[in-house]
Formats: structure tokens, sequence, C-alpha cells
């Protein structure tokens, strides 16, 4: 199995700035990323949100090579710094040593492109796996032309492959103002940025900038639902709502659009640093649960840093990459540090140099998402779909319900709900998820996490911070088996594989 000195997961703004910063230390860096993402698996909208809004184009993986390294310089700068850049190739786990694992000759990370899987070991571990989109679901959710403003962004910048034509965005706020800007340079319609609170969040100069060129603002409204065939989205229904978020009578708005896209927040990206058993805790002006780490980046894991959108992100973050190219510069000056490559003197110096920046008083979003929630079931309903791949409502998360499409009841299972599971104890998405079936599909919860902790806290009067995060298991990316097996395994291990499982006899006594 090969080792590396230091692997940086995610070649974002944060994860080339760490893997630079490292490699011109004199550090031997290993740069990973997912990207350019199979047409397949973009099918599938993972693991971004990208609303099948997707061109033919991307089934030519070497034309998404080219246009990935293009709208990305930084790519260029890292191999010519020495960086081994691997695009293609996603980091499906992490190991380590604990209560349940103590044979493993140190911590190791499993890969795997597009033909097959493999494992290796490092020393050090940059983290800058970015984030993803909260996803509320709507009446008309399950229809193409669905997306989320990350999703869209790759579309835009990363891939150059968006059908979109007519977008509605839900959502201000810096992300949704920035998503409405990109959207517009690259030909798209943005008809409408729709947000259920009385003003305009986000930057001012961008707001008017949209409004001088069109863009029609909806404040005080949500969208009851998105209305279409097969071909996907063909026009949207808005509503106005009032300090209560119930519908306004009478002022329903129908508006030709072919994509809603969700901008109402961003989600960072947890799942390996909870593979590996970081530290993570709450923090709503974050986006939620985020690692634990120092002023230098370091987690509470001997030898793994964080850098980017998933030590935390705020809104301030959007319009600045400078913060996440400075957390991963000093990330990488850390592990280079601990690694030897510099001493503390020069570490320290760098350190303060990118430190002289000020740094942005970030607000909490759960109130936001909230507002969100309340409003779009109050206009669509607790029929409509929490989770979209296992086709389990709103209303069947609540009584805690199997999939409908299993199409099995009993007594016991009627006279249950959240209500009743609080009783024996606090509140367990896991538990949730087991009974459900909530989470478990082909986007592995992505679209539906958030917007079931938040039903939950609601339906239970928990406190949305006391609500654990459902705990992520490897692969954190759903891969094929015909990449997942072992292609070189032997004839041995085929013959005796029993060994590897405790007789049933044992089990049983």
């Amino acid at each position: 199995m090969e080792t590396k000195s230091l692997v940086v997961v995610g070649a974002g703004v944060a994860g080339t700035a760490a893997a630079i910063e490292a490699a011109q230390s004199g550090v031997q860096v290993t740069l990973i990323d997912e990207n350019p993402i199979s047409a397949s698996m973009m099918g599938l909208d993972v693991p971004q949100f990208f609303g099948k809004r997707v061109a033919d184009t991307l089934s030519d993986k070497e034309s998404m090579l080219q246009r990935m390294t293009a709208a990305n310089p930084a790519l260029d700068e890292a191999a010519a710094a020495g960086v081994d850049v691997q695009l293609g190739t996603c980091v499906w786990g992490a190991f380590r040593n604990t209560e349940t694992s103590r044979k493993l000759d140190g911590p190791q990370l499993g890969l795997a492109d597009d033909k097959q899987s493999w494992v290796i070991k490092y020393d050090r571990l940059i983290v800058a796996a970015g984030s993803r989109d909260l996803v509320i679901s709507f009446a008309g959710s399950n229809l193409a032309g669905a997306m989320g403003a990350n999703g869209a962004h790759a579309l835009l910048s990363r891939y150059q492959a968006s059908t979109s034509r007519r977008m509605v965005i839900l959502g201000s706020g810096n992300v949704g103002l920035h998503t409405a800007k990109m959207a517009r340079a690259n030909g798209i319609e943005v008809v409408a940025i729709v947000d259920v609170f009385p003003s305009v969040r986000g930057d001012g100069s961008l707001m008017k900038e949209l409004q001088q060129e069109g863009v029609d603002f909806y404040t005080s409204h949500t969208l009851k639902e998105a209305v279409g065939s097969e071909d996907g989205i063909e026009s949207v229904v808005l509503v106005a709502v009032n300090e209560d978020n119930e519908p306004v009578s009478g002022s329903e708005k129908t508006i030709a659009a072919d994509t809603v896209c969700l901008a109402i927040g961003l989600v960072p990206n947890i799942e390996l640093l909870s593979l590996l058993d970081c530290d993570i805790s709450f923090k709503s002006e974050l986006g939620g649960y985020v690692p634990d780490h120092d002023d230098c980046m370091r987690t509470s894991l001997e030898g793994v840093y964080v850098a980017g959108d998933v030590a935390g992100l705020h809104d301030g973050m959007v319009l600045n990459p400078e913060i996440a190219r400075n957390q991963g510069r000093l990330a990488g000056i850390g592990a280079a540090e601990s690694l030897g490559a510099i001493d503390s003197g020069e570490a320290r110096a760098r350190r303060a140099e990118i430190r002289a920046e000020a740094a942005a008083r970030p607000a909490a979003v759960h109130l936001v998402w909230n507002q969100w929630l309340q409003s779009l079931v109050n206009v669509g309903g607790m029929d409509v779909l929490a989770c979209e791949c296992e086709e389990v409502s709103r209303a069947e998360l609540i009584d805690l319900q199997p999939p409908r499409y299993l199409n099995w009841r009993s007594e016991q299972m009627s006279s249950r709900n959240v209500r009743t599971q609080v009783k024996d104890g606090p509140v367990d998405p896991d538990q949730v998820r087991r009974l459900t079936r909530v989470g478990m599909g082909q986007c592995q919860g992505r679209r539906c996490r958030e917007q079931v902790s938040l039903l939950l806290a609601a339906e239970s009067g928990t406190d949305l911070a006391k609500v654990p995060f459902m705990s992520y298991r490897p692969p954190v990316r759903p891969l094929p088996l015909s990449v997942m097996w072992p292609h070189d395994e032997t004839d041995e291990m085929r013959e005796n594989w029993v060994k590897w499982f405790i007789p049933v006899s044992r089990v049983l006594g």
C-alpha cells in the first residue's frame, strides 16, 4: 500500500492553496479531486444537486478535464509546484484505528476512479471538501430542473454544461445573488429571485446591479409548486406570505421557467471528518455541524487539517475567495511544519502575514432555513416528499412510517410517531432513518439531511443544536460494484473467504 506524505482532498480555492503552500515548503503533496464527475453520476444528482440540467457534452471526459483546468488556473500552478494532481478521483472512505478497529498500520483513505478502487496511507491530511446545497423540497421538486446553487455553479463555471434557459432562484443572500449573476453571464434569463423575508438579503451593490439588469425580486414570497411534464419544469407558482409565513389569499403568480435553483443555504461536507471521528460541533453561524479546529486549521486529530467551506462557511465567503484561500495556506503551513519541512519560526512569520486580513462576523443561518421550511410546508403541505429517493413524505417522516413503496402497514406502526419516540429518549435521526429509510437512497441523504433535522426538531420541540446529524458510513459516494470489487483478489482469497467471518456457532454461543 502506497504512503503519501500529505494528501489534500478537494481542489477548490482552499485545497489548491494548501497544496501549493505545502509543496513550496518542500513537502511531497498529493492533491485529489473527484471532478470531473462522470455523466452517469451527475445523472443521479450526486454529489451535487445538478437538477438533471446537464448537457450531453459531459460524456466526453477529456473535454471535461480541459474545461475544468481552464476554469481553475490554480491546478496548473499546483502542478508546476510539484504537486501530484489526481483529478476524477473520489475519496469514498477514511479509516484509522479506533475502539472498533485496531489492526491498521496507519490512517488510510479509500479512493476510486471510474474503473477501480484502491487504498492509500498518509502521514498528514488536509480536508478541503467544500460544501453542498441545503435542499428543502417543494411540490414539483422531483422534476428535472430543480437544482441547488452549488450544482448550478459547477455546471456554469467548471463544466460550462448547463441546459437551463429561464431560472427562478429561491433565496437571496450572497449565494442567490451570485448565482443570478453567474447565470446571466452564461446567457440564462433569471426571471425571479424569491425570498420569504420582507427585504433582499446579501450584498447591496450586487442586488442593485441585478435590478438594473431587469431581474425581478419577490420578497415576502415563497414557491407554491413547480409545474411540468416528463421533460421537466415548465412554470412555477409563487405566492405571497405574511409575517407568519402563511399564504396570502389571491396572491398567486405563475411564471414560465425551466429551472428552480435553491440558494437557501450551504452545508459543510464533513463526511470524511465524521468517518475519522474528529470532534464536531454545531455552529449555526458556520452552516451547522463543523469540525473543531484551531487558528492553524488543526482539527482534534493529530495530523488532520481543514480549510475552506468544510471548516465552516458564511455568506461573506461567497464573494470573497481570499478567506478560503488563506485558510488553505494556513493548513498547508501547518502540515509542512508538522512534517519538519519548515521550522516553527518561519511558520509563525508566514501565519502572521496571512492573519493580517480582517475576518467577517457571520450570522446564524437556521432562522433563515426554518422560515423557508415553514413557508414551503404552509403552502405545499405535509404530503410533499421529504426524501425523494426513498419516497418518504414529510407526514410519513413525522409518523415514522416505512417507505410507501413497501405498501406494508400494521397497528404497531400506525400508533408510533416522533412524539411517542421522544418519550423513550432524545430524537435521533439515525433511528428515524432505520424506521423510515429516509436518507438511505442514491443521494445518501445529501438532499434531505437538513430538512429531516429541521422537521424533527420542530415536531419534538427540540433545539436544533441538540439534534445530532445522521452518521456517515463508507462509501460516502455511491460507486458501482464494478469499481468497488477487488480485481486483484487471488484464488486463495476467493476460496477461503469464510475465514473473514465469525462462525454462526460462535455468535449463537
